[in-house]
Formats: C-alpha cells, structure tokens, sequence
C-alpha cells in the first residue's frame, strides 16, 4: 500500500467552502500554521496550485521569513508596505543628516521588521515567479535589505554615523534588485480572491 505524504502548505483531502483543513506532515514536521492556512484561504486556485508545487525546503523558507516578522497585516497591501518601508528608509537619511542616531537606530528596526502583507508575499508576485528557481532568491535578498538595516541599527547604537550610514546604499541594492526580479504593476494583484475592504 502506496502512502502519500502531503508537505506543510499542501491541501488535505481538497478544498472545502468552510475553509482548509490542516495538511499531515511529513515525517516530524509540524503541521502548516494557522496563519499559513488562513493565508491559503484568501488564495487564487491557479496560485495554491503555485505554492503546492514549490519544494518542502523552499516552503519552510518563506514561512521562516513570515515568522521573522511580528507584525502581520490584515488588510494591507504589499504596496502599502513597500511605502512604509520607503517612509522608514527617509527617517534614516533625515537622521544620518542630522547626526540623530537614536532616530536612524529606531527607523532602521522598524524597516527590519516591516509588515508582512495581507495574504504574505506570494500573492503579489507574477505566478510564472513562484517556482523554486526565483523564490531561492529571497533570502539573500532579505538579508541584504533587513540584514543591512540591522547592521546600520547596531551601529547608529554605538554613535558610528559614518558605518550606520554606509549600509544606506546595501539597503537600497536589495530593494531595486528584489523590484526588478518580482515587482509586476505595484499594488495589484490578480492573486487574491478577497477584495479588500474599504
């Protein structure tokens, strides 16, 4: 008797009005988080299909870089968190200019920690994008965008301006690169079955 063993984000047993149940895991992994359930929910038939596909290892990955994050919003949007971040990285430029490193150290903490979109990450990037190949990307390039602005917290927290200041350039590297590779029209997504509520 064949048993087949269903990864964390894959549906059990099909899709059901009520919602989705939770998936078995394969071996001593954990079952798929509420979260990552609810997110699914919100999902496009032709994007599930998507995220089912993607490897254990790549789906363990993107769920680690949600979890990196404490705030998780319910009606934002990618592109409204993408402005967020913009904002925060103009409070660092206002404060290395004006020696405030207090400013640049909090700013910095905050664009680190940005908000997690409605939905997560995935539904706002083109659906020929989500696939092992171009998803293996994003860790390098977070740890290049939330990495550096890190770095610059520490040191804005020890008074080195000049070091905090230098990671001002690594921060906006990652963002263009990350734009160039995922970022289709900003701000909409074909993705999402729920429209947003006003």
């Amino acid at each position: 008797m064949r048993k087949v063993m269903l990864t964390s984000l894959m549906l059990a047993g099909g899709l059901v009005s009520s919602g989705l149940s939770m998936a078995e895991a394969p071996g001593n992994a954990a079952p798929m988080p509420v979260e990552m359930q609810q997110m699914m929910k919100t999902y496009t038939p032709a994007l599930r299909q998507k995220v089912m596909a993607l490897s254990p290892e790549l789906k363990g990955t993107i769920q680690q870089l949600h979890a990196g994050h404490t705030r998780h919003a319910k009606e934002t949007t990618l592109r409204q968190v993408m402005q967020e971040i913009l904002s925060e990285y103009q409070s660092i430029a206002s404060a290395l200019a004006t020696d405030n490193a207090e400013q640049a150290a909090e700013a910095a903490r905050r664009l680190a920690n940005h908000r997690i979109p409605k939905g997560g990450l995935l539904p706002y990037f083109p659906l020929d994008k989500i696939n092992n190949t171009d998803l293996a990307v994003l860790p390098a390039m977070n740890e290049i965008v939330e990495g550096s602005a890190l770095k610059l917290a520490t040191a804005a927290d020890a008074g080195d301006m000049p070091r905090a200041a230098s990671y001002m350039s690594d921060i906006m590297t990652g963002c263009v690169a990350c734009h160039q590779k995922f970022r289709t029209t900003p701000g909409v997504s074909a993705n999402l079955m729920t429209p947003l509520s006003k």
